[in-house]
């Protein structure tokens, strides 16, 4: 530390030392004695020179002041070496004013200089090491105070929490740690505690599913307490509750889903068994009596287009049956199912659609198939009502082990993030349940959107679907 820039050293801290002495300490009083006895050696030799053996220098005693002065500054700093210094002055003062030079005051005025300059520069060294080491014990016990206070909560902890090294060894565990992972868990790997083939480092934020049904998001932190061997503290946060109300949130979702095409199924039927038949055969029964004779001409042509508007809301009691259920979907698959979507699209409005399958098209599971055709129904449906698009893009890709579907417009485009909280908006209701379908599938939907350039939606589902509600149970962990 360097004395010159330290705050400590000013005027006034250096005034404070010294009108401050340890005056309550006996070896400081020991000190001053011992400078009086010195004091008054030198006053003897000067006054009685032939007393003295001429081989002995006059200014011997002088110098000897530094012992006293040097011991002052080692024991109490700044303080002790001002005080035992200005003491010194003081009882020297009456040799200095002895008559005919017998004091030796030009010797004893460059001795005191030198005296002087050594308990201010040893002095304030002294002061400058005691405050440096005043300041690392202070830093010590606060560092101390810092592991009591971290070890108390670690061990009044209630999530287990256990502290690995550098290897990913365990080397502490509070008592929830070793409930839950067991006795013996300091000293194992911790990839051997959980799994052999997880990476510590990148635990955090991740889920295990351990021995009894509960889950854990672990937390992994890199603990400073010592610098050369820096050690990470993981933790353990039940979160069994939260993945259970997020289990039966999904499963009911689910449910939802499921109900709705079942609704969807049955009222297809009906629509397709009695309401269109019933047209049909209604639009069959004008056809014969407008062909019977003697039926005026007018009333002829009144029958016929009553025969046309029965058969017009025939094919659309038709087209609605297709929308709810495509019986191609079941039939055909996938892509006979979308085939018919984007021609129905494309006959219906002004947009021109466009499907392009790439990858060997293969049937999937019933819940992958409808999942993907939702998405895609539900798209083109939005970009025609709201975007006012020209031209609609779908493109189907049967990957390796999952099905990546995107739909393009060239649209209006719009605002995700208001969409999203605006939820009167068709199109954000749309979006919301498109994604959670794939989340139900254990895929993912992303939707990218710029006003005035259009939207993109893109699904990927995986071929073979994780079941919706997990058991929690086995002694092997699970990651999430």
């Amino acid at each position: 530390m360097n004395s010159s820039t330290d705050p400590d050293f000013t005027h006034r801290s250096i005034i404070e030392r010294i009108v401050r002495p340890p005056i309550t300490d006996l070896p400081f009083w020991i000190i001053q004695a011992t400078v009086l006895v010195i004091v008054g050696v030198h006053y003897f030799v000067d006054l009685h020179p032939s007393l003295v053996n001429s081989s002995l220098p006059t200014g011997v005693p002088v110098a000897v002041l530094v012992i006293p002065i040097g011991y002052a500054a080692l024991r109490y700093g700044l303080a002790g070496s001002a005080a035992t210094t200005i003491w010194t002055l003081i009882l020297w003062l009456p040799d200095l004013m002895l008559p005919h030079d017998e004091g030796h005051a030009g010797d004893d005025l460059l001795n005191f200089a030198i005296i002087i300059l050594v308990a201010v520069i040893f002095g304030r060294r002294i002061e400058t090491e005691r405050l440096t080491q005043q300041r690392i014990d202070e830093a010590a016990a606060r560092t101390l105070a810092i592991e009591a206070g971290y070890r108390r909560l670690f061990e009044s902890n209630r999530s287990p929490i256990v502290v690995i090294d550098e290897r990913g060894v365990v080397t502490d565990a509070n008592p929830a740690a070793t409930g839950l992972l067991g006795a013996a868990v300091v000293g194992r790997a911790m990839a051997a505690v959980l799994d052999e083939d997880l990476d510590i480092g990148s635990l955090s934020g991740r889920v295990l599913s351990l021995a009894g049904g509960h889950d854990y998001r672990l937390d992994v932190v890199t603990l400073l307490l010592d610098a050369s061997a820096p050690r990470r503290q993981i933790t353990f946060e039940d979160i069994t509750e939260e993945r259970n109300e997020e289990r039966r949130a999904r499963q009911f979702a689910q449910q939802v889903i499921q109900v709705e095409e079942d609704q969807r199924r049955r009222l297809a039927r009906e629509l397709h068994d009695e309401p269109l038949q019933l047209f049909l055969h209604l639009a069959r029964r004008l056809e014969t009596l407008g062909n019977t004779g003697g039926v005026p001409e007018t009333v002829a042509t009144g029958l016929a287009e009553t025969r046309n508007q029965a058969l017009d809301a025939a094919a659309r009691l038709r087209s609605l049956a297709r929308d709810l259920r495509p019986p191609a979907l079941d039939q055909l698959g996938l892509v006979a199912a979308l085939s018919s979507l984007v021609a129905d699209v494309d006959d219906e409005g002004s947009e021109s659609t466009q499907l392009s399958v790439q990858g060997s098209p293969t049937r999937l599971s019933s819940d992958v198939e409808l999942g993907a055709f939702r998405i895609v129904q539900e798209s083109l449906r939005n970009a025609q009502r709201h975007a006012n698009a020209h031209h609609l893009r779908v493109n189907v890709e049967f990957q390796e082990a999952a099905l990546h579907v995107t739909i393009v417009d060239d649209g209006t485009g719009f605002d995700q993030r208001r969409a999203i909280r605006s939820e009167g908006e068709s199109p954000s209701l749309g979006i919301v349940g498109m994604r959670e379908r794939a989340r139900l599938l254990g895929g993912s939907l992303t939707v990218r959107s710029t006003a005035g350039v259009g939207t993109v939606v893109e699904a990927t589902l995986p071929f073979e679907t994780r079941p919706t509600v997990a058991n929690g149970t086995g002694s092997v962990p699970r990651v999430s």
